[in-house]
């Protein structure tokens, strides 16, 4: 009884605060001088059809570091506590040899994944025209991997190769935030390539190598995040 007070008591204290902020929500009719200047500056200094793009890898490059750096710390974390030693990889396999899928799903699987990778692979890589980028389609392509273990729920991924990618997409972003210091005006400036024709594929300067290794990263971060969380499960 207490316990259903206790909850009623936090639903009708959330209620009130976000009914207060929808009664009260006005938003903003003009942008900020900063959003302004994104704006209006963005096609000619970086040559991204999508704003938030440019705003995200460019002129916020640090912010996007911080997160690729957080998105590292939470699978490396993951990974540590949920290690499993020999015994239990066997004991597991036992268990696990117990399970199966049904055909349909199996099915669905080696038509859908195929066409899931493809389609995360075309989100990252056309980032800087369209909504989405690296992040997005990191987590497209992770989600093809899901499908994969719900159909064979004994596969298993090379975490080395999955190490290995992750290892080089995000050497590579760093270093190509580096080159950005060096040969342009700050860290992941895209200045160091030409821009190229606006609304193109090979446009933007370095912002489609630079979704591209991000989602190759956040893409093997998640795989081998729901690849050990597959590992350790206990089920029969």
């Amino acid at each position: 009884m207490l316990k259903k007070g206790f909850i009623l008591v936090i639903l009708v204290a959330f209620s009130s605060i976000f009914l207060g902020l929808l009664a009260f929500f006005n938003g903003n009719s003009e942008l900020s001088n900063l959003g302004l200047y994104y704006a209006n500056n963005e096609p000619s200094e970086l040559g991204a059809a999508n704003l938030v793009t440019a705003i995200v890898v460019t002129y916020r490059g640090f912010d996007t570091l911080g997160e690729v750096v957080i998105l590292f710390l939470t699978a490396a974390i993951i990974g540590f506590f949920l290690k499993l030693t020999k015994e239990e990889i066997d004991d597991n396999t036992r268990m696990k040899s117990l399970c199966s899928a049904s055909e349909i799903l199996q099915t669905a699987a080696k038509i859908l994944v195929p066409i899931i990778f493809l389609f995360g692979t075309y989100i990252f890589i056309n980032g800087h025209l369209t909504p989405g980028g690296g992040f997005q389609g990191g987590a497209v392509i992770a989600s093809g991997l899901v499908l994969l273990f719900l159909a064979n729920p004994n596969m298993k991924i090379n975490h080395r190769l999955i190490s290995v990618i992750e290892s080089i997409s995000g050497l590579s972003f760093v270093f190509i935030g580096i080159l950005g210091i060096i040969l342009a005006g700050g860290f992941l400036d895209n200045r160091i390539f030409e821009l190229g024709t606006f609304g193109k594929l090979l446009s933007a300067g370095t912002i489609p190598l630079v979704y591209i290794f991000v989602g190759l990263k956040v893409g093997s971060e998640l795989s081998s995040i729901v690849s050990t969380l597959n590992e350790t499960q206990k089920e029969k």
